[in-house]
């Protein structure tokens, strides 16, 4: 399966093959440029979905180490905020090049955490992660010439940061880079289930002699994420997860005078005219969909397909689902693999069950067994789906998609755009007039035209409707670090 690549002058990642990352048996809070343990003293394991071994244990935040934690970004924001862009420049480019130099073994520890195959790891997640403080370290001296009208852009103060467990060090890029660019600290917290590149990005801090309290770490689960978004004395908000809890957090955000930055949910379609390369769209589908396991916020999980190549669609798709190879995420010849956690894993196959209980036929043609061991799921794809079909309005987060036929562009366009959703959508076709004519009337904050998930530092990803709001990455990214 191919990946969506990083601007080649940006990748440095040599292959792992069995590279031991060096996990330690216990990691601790980063606070004020330390590791210190929990003032709660509660721990948590965090597992391979692969094997189910666990890897190591992690310190549980409370509610006491949330207030140190923000505490020591705020006492570093008043130095930090007057550092001479230049020299906070140096820092980003510090961090960029010491993530190069230990790309090997943060793309084992982002997969044995994960469970993503070693290959999106090694040569996507990674080298776009340091594109990202490599670009936002070129920002640093010139935020007074990004936004016009704006002569004297200020940063926000303290940002509290929570993301995801499905593109965990990437996730941190998208938001530590802009934030320290533009002179803030911050308080991150990382997903429970995959905290460990965090922890390793808190060491390169570290060596790279940040100053300390700009950047910190907390791990843990739900309550201290929760602690950490309504804590009185942050600034800045920025969450990429579930819309349901991003809904809670704008809730609670109201009336704060916090600035809010959400990445949320997606239901993305992916539309295919009669008159598309179909080679080509196939594997724009499989990318869309079956990247990472399907645990992408923007995966094209609706497929659209005019009706007249319906029938070769779905024969093609049958045909490159078998090729796919699922299995240990380490091997790097491994196309899928496991799941992030055995919730997760419930969670798509009870959608699978209300899928072929509403009337959807499954397809899952590999034949090949699964690891006694792990969390595990074989891609597959549903037909005769209709647009009220469970499976075709919520989000799986899985190898799952979902497919339906239209007829007409003005019928792709009405299904496409019927979902609570906004975040990403793909067109495929060879006519460059269709192609900008239904680009433009799609609610999504990012189209892909005859490809799908690109991703750049340069640009913007964001979404609309449930999907969130504020934009991540590219000059658009850095206005929600700034009061202008």
């Amino acid at each position: 399966m191919n990946s969506p690549t990083a601007t080649p002058e940006w990748e440095y990642a040599p292959a792992p093959e069995r590279f031991d990352p060096g996990i330690k048996d216990r990691y601790r809070l980063f606070i004020g440029g330390r590791f210190v343990a929990s003032r709660g003293r509660k721990t948590f394991e965090t597992i391979n979905p692969a094997t189910e071994a666990v890897l190591s244990r992690c310190d549980e935040a409370n509610s006491e180490d949330v207030d140190a934690a923000v505490a020591a970004a705020r006492a570093a924001f008043r130095k930090w905020s007057r550092t001479k862009p230049k020299e906070r420049a140096k820092y980003l480019y510090r961090i960029a090049r010491r993530i190069q130099e230990r790309s090997r073994e943060l793309a084992v520890l982002e997969t044995m955490d994960g469970g993503k195959p070693i290959r999106e790891s090694r040569d996507v997640d990674i080298p776009l992660v340091a594109q990202h403080f490599f670009h936002h370290a070129g920002w640093c001296d010139k935020l007074q010439y990004a936004f016009p009208g704006a002569t004297d852009p200020r940063p926000i103060g303290v940002c509290a940061q929570v993301i995801p467990w499905n593109f965990p060090l990437l996730m941190l890029a998208w938001k530590i880079a802009p934030a320290l660019a533009c002179g803030n600290t911050v308080v991150l917290k990382p997903a429970e289930t995959t905290p460990l590149t965090a922890l390793r990005f808190a060491e390169i801090c570290e060596e790279c002699e940040l100053p300390a309290g700009v950047v910190n770490i907390l791990t843990g689960a739900g309550e201290t994420g929760r602690h950490l978004v309504e804590h009185p004395d942050v600034d800045k908000v920025a969450f990429t997860g579930s819309t349901a809890v991003g809904k809670r957090i704008a809730a609670s955000s109201a009336g704060t005078g916090k600035r809010l930055t959400l990445e949320l949910g997606g239901k993305s379609p992916n539309i295919i005219f009669a008159d598309a390369s179909i080679d080509q769209a196939i594997e724009g589908i499989v990318q869309g969909i079956w990247f990472n396991q399907g645990h992408v916020c923007c995966a094209g999980s609706r497929l659209f397909v005019q009706e007249s190549v319906l029938s070769e669609v779905i024969a093609k798709l049958e045909r490159r689902l078998r090729t796919l190879r699922v299995g240990d995420p380490l091997d790097k010849n491994t196309d899928v693999g496991a799941i992030n956690s055995g919730p997760q894993l419930a969670t798509i196959q009870q959608y699978l069950t209300e899928g072929t209980a509403e009337g959807a036929t499954m397809h899952q043609p590999s034949t090949q067994s699964l690891p006694d061991k792990g969390f595990w799921c074989q891609p597959c794809f549903l037909s005769d789906v209709q647009p009220n079909h469970v499976i075709a309005r919520e989000e799986i987060f899985g190898p799952v998609l979902a497919v339906m036929s239209f007829r007409t562009p003005e019928e792709a366009i009405s299904r496409a755009n019927d979902t609570r959703f906004g975040l990403a959508a793909g067109v495929w076709t060879d006519k460059g007039s269709k192609i900008f004519e239904v680009a433009s009337r799609l609610q999504a904050g990012i189209v892909w035209l005859n490809t799908y998930n690109r991703f750049d530092a340069t640009s913007p990803f964001g979404g609309v409707k449930e999907s969130g709001f504020g934009r991540e990455g590219g000059l658009h990214g850095l206005r929600g670090y700034l009061s202008l």
